[in-house]
């Protein structure tokens, strides 16, 4: 891996990540100064931005994009750097809204979704340590029995990629822990550096004449014909406006925020490992994830280290030491871990909506307002979907996908800011004891 490794500033939690600490250079965009008019203003530097300015750039429109802190700063810089296919949980509860087509139609999505994040790496050659390899843990034979069905499904749907039903005494070709009793291996999902993912992507949007301002936070945005987004220093006129800061939002939007709760989600790396002991944990160097509520993510790194993540917090209250948090549920599934060093801790905020489908539509009453949030732990592969869905619809194209989506309501989660995080980690806990049966 052609990137600097230095050790994290422990007064920034947010910029301490093993992504930050081995990126690529990242350039400083300036703040927006003064008044600029175009043909859309994206709101959010991370993967939904990114890829809708790229998106409608490629398209011929012009584009301003405002980054409240830097490029990729939020989930999109922090995350697991899972690339898994599909998009939304239980996708059959939406077939009274969007019929059965219409389901088939959300999967098949969920699929092309992948292919488009490996197609943009490929044409613009993004340097972000893609690797192909991803399995699906089985804690418990109801577990397995899912992976299968799971399996039969991707089948039909006529999935391009490998797949293989793992069972119990096949699980140390995978992951060298015992917790498990079988896994859904697809080599068509993988890992990458999501990091050096963004400022790739940044570096694309640019080169395709995107206006890129970092530091450059939205305090204000006037709605009618015309749009008019202002900042400290500067503000922006466009006919078009896109809402892409997912877990960030704040209250930016009131009506959108309210639909999207910002759930914390923790990951620590630790000293890189001998290649002995990077087989051993992960012989074939997927990435891999269980099937809990509480869900458990790991991989390796590019320079062998692994990078453990999960324990999905809805209390809105980070953990005050999130390697002594998590250090505990890596060396449950590896023991052979007790005595490894954790070189860093990081954490952040993912999205997630009520009924865990990505939320991709128009703001009511304001037709030329457009948003993507919601990905509920997909989003590395749901974003690159909602970037090319939004521009789509907003350069007039018509494939069918973004009125899917924008057909699906979505509910506004009860109680208000005080009570939403508290309610949603009660409603977690039952889920959690329901696991317990």
């Amino acid at each position: 891996m052609n990137a600097r490794v230095q050790q994290p500033l422990a007064s920034d939690p947010h910029t301490a990540s093993y992504y930050a600490a081995s990126s690529h250079a990242q350039p400083d965009h300036p703040a927006l100064a003064g008044e600029l008019k175009v043909d859309v203003c994206v709101v959010g530097g991370g993967f939904t931005g990114l890829n809708t300015a790229i998106e409608l750039a490629e398209r011929g429109l012009s584009v301003v994009l405002l980054e409240a802190r830097k490029i990729g700063w939020g989930a999109s810089g922090r995350n697991g750097g899972q690339l898994i296919r599909g998009v939304g949980h239980g996708l059959e509860q939406f077939s009274s809204v969007v019929g059965s087509e219409g389901v088939r139609q959300l999967k098949v999505m969920g699929l092309e979704a992948v292919d488009i994040v490996r197609q943009r790496i490929q044409r613009y050659q993004i340097e972000c340590d893609l690797t192909w390899g991803y399995c699906d843990l089985a804690n418990k034979p109801r577990d397995l029995i899912h992976l299968a069905e799971e399996a039969e499904q991707l089948l039909a749907l006529g999935y391009a990629h490998e797949l293989q039903l793992l069972q119990a005494n096949e699980m140390h070709r995978v992951v060298g822990s015992d917790r498990y009793v079988g896994g859904l291996v697809d080599m068509g999902s993988g890992h990458l550096h999501p990091l050096n993912l963004a400022l790739g992507e940044a570096s694309v949007a640019q080169m395709l004449g995107v206006q890129i301002h970092e530091h450059s936070t939205v305090t204000r945005i006037d709605y009618g014909p015309h749009i008019h987004v202002h900042t400290a220093r500067g503000s922006v006129r466009a006919d078009t406006l896109v809402l892409g800061c997912n877990a960030y939002l704040n209250d930016l939007n009131p009506e959108l925020s309210g639909k999207v709760l910002a759930a914390g989600s923790y990951i620590i790396a630790t000293e890189p490992l001998s290649l002995a002991q990077a087989n051993e944990l992960l012989p074939q160097n997927m990435a891999v994830c269980d099937q809990r509520v509480t869900v458990d993510y790991y991989r390796l790194s590019a320079d062998r280290r692994l990078l453990f993540g999960g324990a999905c917090h809805y209390s809105g209250r980070d953990p005050k030491d999130i390697a002594a948090y998590m250090r505990p549920k890596m060396v449950e599934v590896f023991p052979q871990l007790a005595s490894a060093r954790v070189d860093y801790q990081w954490g952040g905020m993912i999205g997630i909506g009520a009924n865990r489908l990505p939320q991709i539509g128009r703001l009511s009453g304001h037709p030329n307002v457009y948003y993507a949030q919601a990905y509920s732990g997909h989003g590395l592969n749901a974003t690159h979907l909602a970037g090319r869905l939004l521009a789509e619809a907003i350069s007039g194209q018509h494939s069918g996908g973004f009125e899917l989506f924008s057909q699906v309501p979505h509910m506004t989660f009860p109680g208000g800011k005080a009570l939403r995080s508290p309610l949603l980690a009660l409603g977690m806990l039952w889920h959690r004891l329901k696991e317990l049966r």
